[in-house]
């Protein structure tokens, strides 16, 4: 029985109509929240970052990643800007200095680890939850890879294990959490040569910041990255040169994530009871679709067999009756000479008689 649009389209129609009455979604909370009092932070001092890439290498060590490409004492990679990857949850990326060309800028990226995560409000099954410690967690045993968190986060940085067939993953950074629930420093700010990044409980992560724009006016830019920015976040930023100037939105707002995402999550009950019926559909749509590609390919070829065959036989006719032609040519243009032949010998035995 062949799958018709009408036919999936009624099949999602009635499972999902059955799904969501019988069973209410797991949906992300769109309360507003105000951040655990006690939670830890790290603020980045953009002005103090050298490039050098010892968090990127202690960031690979401690979660145990594969190793990059270059060696990470390979400085090359900062000729060209990069992103965050399922191998990689921190990168250093070099911009211009318009004050001062001779000394470029250096801005360590990773998750911003906000108090109330648009990746959080965005997941229907709650696999990412804000811990009490501060960081963002990740639940990869109940994620069903729909993806909607590298899409709502507004630092893009959810990375897809697209590579990884059977079991992908959703890969950013995690703070080191595990670290920090042992009373560790993050990795990378523990290897950081320059001690670009302090961490800290954030009221006084807050506190250290402000008091650095206080002394140094002249360095810093008035303004905590990371204070109120999409509801506030648990990285913290100063720097001396605009933000935007050194790759940072500048467009966020103040508003929460869950806040923005409200109206959108009123539909995920709805998501939930089709999600598994959609992909079902989908693969039987693929099937079907792989089936008539195999059968019509198989006729395809079965017709041009066919036409071949019949060409083929053709031409052998052709040239059986060219052949058969040449050969009663052949033999006519024999016979003639042999009669004219014949004639001939005749008449000169007939002229020798006379001539005696």
């Amino acid at each position: 029985m062949s799958l018709t649009r009408r036919r999936f389209l009624g099949w999602i129609g009635a499972a999902g109509a059955s799904t969501v009455l019988g069973k209410s979604a797991n949906a992300s909370s769109t309360v507003h929240f105000e951040g655990y009092a006690d939670s830890f932070a790290v603020l980045h001092d953009i002005t103090l970052c050298v490039g050098c890439r010892a968090c990127e290498a202690a960031c690979n060590k401690v979660n145990e990643l594969p190793p990059p490409d270059l060696p990470f004492k390979d400085l090359s990679v900062l000729n060209q800007k990069r992103r965050t990857t399922a191998k990689a949850y921190t990168v250093v990326n070099r911009f211009e200095n318009e004050k001062n060309p001779k000394q470029p800028i250096f801005v360590k990226k990773q998750c911003n680890h906000c108090l109330e995560p648009a990746c959080a409000s965005a997941c229907f099954v709650k696999a990412f939850k804000k811990t009490p410690e501060g960081a963002v967690s990740y639940d990869q045993s109940v994620c069903v890879g729909c993806r909607y968190c590298m899409v709502a986060c507004p630092f893009e940085i959810p990375a897809y294990e697209y590579d990884n067939a059977f079991s992908p993953r959703v890969m950013k950074c995690t703070m080191c959490h595990p670290r920090v629930l042992k009373g560790q420093l993050p990795g990378c700010v523990e290897a950081c040569p320059k001690e670009a990044m302090s961490f800290g409980k954030r009221k006084d992560i807050l506190r250290i910041a402000r008091e650095r724009i206080r002394k140094y006016p002249e360095r810093y830019i008035d303004h905590i990255y990371g204070e109120n920015e999409m509801g506030g976040t648990s990285w913290l930023y100063i720097t001396g040169a605009p933000f935007k100037q050194v790759g940072m939105r500048e467009d966020l707002g103040v508003t929460p994530a869950p806040e923005l995402t409200s109206g959108a999550l009123g539909a995920v009950p709805i998501v939930v009871g089709l999600w598994p019926v959609l992909l079902t559909g989908i693969y039987a749509i693929t099937q079907r679709k792989e089936k008539v590609s195999a059968e019509e390919q198989a006729l395809a070829v079965a017709e041009a067999v066919e036409k071949t065959e019949a060409l083929a036989k053709q031409k052998l006719a052709g040239e059986l009756d060219k052949a058969r032609k040449d050969a009663q040519k052949d033999k006519d243009s024999a016979i003639k000479q042999a009669v004219k032949k014949a004639l001939d010998d005749a008449a000169s035995v007939k002229q020798e008689a006379s001539d005696v």
